[in-house]
C-alpha cells in the first residue's frame, strides 16, 4: 500500500519531485521496465521516470532489502543500454527509520566492478523541503521532525489551500496513508478531512490492487474447481481485503460501504471479525 502510494505521488507529480531530487522543474514522463527488457525485474517499488536528457529511477522502501544494489547496477546498465546519451539518476528512499545497516549502503562491488548510486532516508531530511511543493507533502511527517503531529497538522493547513479539489483530494488521502507509519490513526484522523479521501484517485487504487488480488486468487482456484465460481468468490475476498483495508486506516463504516458496494452490514461484521482476530 505505502509502495503504491509514492509510485502515485511520483508519476502525478513528476515535477515535484524533479525539483527535489534533479533540482530543476521538468516534466517526466513514465518509463516502464518492459521497455528496458524483455523480462523485466520484479521490483514493487521501482519508478523510471524520463525526460529527454535523463532518467530518474526511484525505489521507495519501508524496509531495507539487501538485494538494492544489485537491482541499481543492473537497472543502470539496462537504461544505458537503451539510451546510451542520457544521464540517469537513482535514488533509493527509504520512508520509516530503522538502525539496519542496510540503509547506508550506495554501493554495489562485485570483484573489479563498482557502482554507487544514491540513498535518501527521510528521517534525516528537512521538513521544509517537503512543505513547497504539493506532490511533496505526504513525506514531510516523515521527515526529521520534533513533533509528528505538529508537522502533520502543517500540512493539513498546506492541503487546505490547494484550490483544485482533484489534486487536495489525492494529496490528502496519499498522507493519511503515509502518515500511519509513524502516528496512530485517531491523531491522523483529528488532522486530516476524511471526506477528502472518498473521491480521491489514492483510495481507487487501493481499491483496484484489492480487486485484482482476489481475481488472481480467483483464476488459480478456477483452474482447479470451475473458472466461473473461482472467480465469483476470488472477486468476492478481494472486495472484502479492501473493506478490511479501508476500515484499518480509519474510514467509516459508511464510506467504506460506499466504495466496495458491500452493504453497511456486511461491513459491520468484517469490523467485527477483524476485531475478533486482532484479541486472539
Amino acid at each position: 500500500m505505502f509502495d503504491n502510494v509514492c509510485k502515485f505521488l511520483a508519476e502525478t507529480f513528476s515535477s515535484d519531485f524533479a525539483t527535489w531530487l534533479l533540482g530543476e522543474s521538468i516534466t517526466l514522463t513514465q518509463l516502464t521496465p518492459s521497455e528496458l527488457s524483455l523480462e523485466p525485474i520484479r521490483a514493487d517499488a521501482l519508478i523510471l521516470l524520463q525526460s529527454d536528457e535523463v532518467v530518474l529511477h526511484l525505489e521507495f522502501q519501508t524496509q531495507p532489502k539487501a538485494d538494492i544494489p544489485f537491482r541499481m547496477i543492473d537497472y543502470r546498465l539496462r537504461v544505458h543500454r537503451r539510451f546510451k546519451n542520457k544521464r540517469m539518476r537513482q535514488v533509493v528512499i527509504y520512508l520509516q527509520q530503522t538502525n539496519s545497516e542496510l540503509v547506508q549502503q550506495t554501493t554495489f562491488t562485485l570483484e573489479e566492478t563498482s557502482h554507487r548510486f544514491e540513498v535518501i532516508r527521510l528521517w534525516e531530511q528537512p521538513t521544509s523541503l517537503f512543505l513547497e511543493h504539493p506532490g511533496l507533502l505526504p513525506f514531510a511527517v516523515l521527515s526529521q521532525t520534533n513533533n509528528r503531529t505538529a508537522t502533520l497538522q502543517q500540512v493539513a493547513q498546506e492541503i487546505s489551500e490547494i484550490t483544485n479539489q482533484r489534486i487536495q483530494n489525492n494529496v490528502a488521502a496519499s498522507a493519511f496513508i503515509l502518515a500511519g507509519l509513524v502516528l496512530e490513526k485517531e491523531i491522523i484522523q483529528q488532522l486530516l478531512r476524511r471526506e477528502l479521501m472518498q473521491e480521491s484517485v489514492t483510495y481507487q487504487a487501493i481499491l483496484a490492487e484489492g480487486l485484482a488480488e482476489g481475481l488472481a486468487e480467483g483464476r488459480a482456484k478456477g483452474l482447479a474447481e470451475g473458472l466461473a465460481e473461482g472467480l465469483a468468490e476470488g472477486l468476492a475476498k478481494g472486495v472484502r481485503r479492501v473493506a478490511v483495508n479501508l476500515l484499518k486506516e480509519g474510514m467509516s463504516v459508511e464510506i467504506v460501504a460506499k466504495v466496495t458496494n458491500l452493504s453497511v452490514e456486511q461491513i459491520q461484521q468484517l469490523a467485527g471479525e477483524e476485531a475478533g482476530n486482532v484479541g486472539e
